[in-house]
């Protein structure tokens, strides 16, 4: 979440004519983050997250991302919500970048959480809510392919073959080995895949919500657990706190079963 466009009064206006959210009393950059241009928008109807789609998002993806925050929403997990405007829209696709409003949460984020904090919230959050969430075929959003898994291994960053040859050829040897070792039928579902400490909101010890949903995809659960566990099971030296670890997996396994 950062500011990579700007946005002027008349640009705000010409936006917000479409919603039923009243005058704008102020408006403000959000500097956290990578992805895409955030601001905290203070209107009459109260305050909201103004987001910008930047590069990294296709448009054509919006309709998955913002259905899933409504589908899970609906099914018991506190996750920003978009606002529809009069057309009935959750953003605005005919705007460069595209645009959209959310409604804000309260909360804010820890860089290295205590065990009580982080561990058992968030795996019960992920076991109960976020892969095998109870669904319907009226609501249920629709399987989306990740463009960060198992197949996307096989396409190294250009700049990883001006390391010199080693670099490129352990590289190579590697993703050789997890090509032929991946493991098969692992149970899928609606994954978040971008589960860092900065996008899990904390209102002191209780967990308020999740936030960031632009990675979603459908994939194997595993996933989710493993980004998660190495996010917030490792201490700042590298270390693993085995009892971060033991919790995690102990009240995941105790929503999951």
């Amino acid at each position: 979440m950062a500011v990579y466009t700007e946005v002027n009064e008349a640009e705000l206006a010409s936006f917000l004519a479409d919603y039923d959210l009243g005058h704008v009393l102020a408006l403000k950059g959000i500097a956290e983050g990578v992805e895409n241009s955030n601001y905290v928008l203070h209107v009459d109807a109260g305050y909201f997250i103004l987001t910008l789609y930047e590069k990294r998002v296709d448009e054509r993806d919006l309709p998955f991302f913002l259905g899933l925050m409504e589908h899970l929403a609906a099914h018991g997990l506190n996750c920003p919500q978009p606002v529809r405007n009069r057309a009935w829209q959750c953003a605005r696709q005919d705007r460069r970048p595209p645009g959209g409003d959310r409604d804000f949460l309260e909360g804010m984020w820890h860089g290295c959480p205590s065990v009580r904090r982080c561990a058992p919230p968030l795996a019960r959050r992920l076991a109960s809510c976020i892969g095998p969430a109870p669904t319907s075929p009226d609501t249920a959003p629709m399987p989306w392919a990740s463009t960060l898994g198992q197949p996307s291994l096989k396409r190294p960053a250009p700049a990883l073959m001006k390391c010199g040859q080693a670099l490129p050829r352990e590289i190579a040897k590697e993703l050789t080995f997890l090509t032929g070792s991946w493991p098969r039928h692992l149970p899928r579902g609606v994954i978040h895949a971008d589960l860092f400490p900065d996008n899990v909101l904390f209102v002191g010890d209780e967990l308020s919500g999740l936030i960031d949903f632009y990675f979603a995809c459908t994939d194997e659960l595993a996933y989710d657990v493993a980004i998660s566990l190495n996010a917030w099971c490792f201490e700042p030296d590298g270390s693993f706190n085995i009892t971060k670890g033991l919790a995690f997996f102990n009240a995941y396994e105790a929503c999951a079963s």
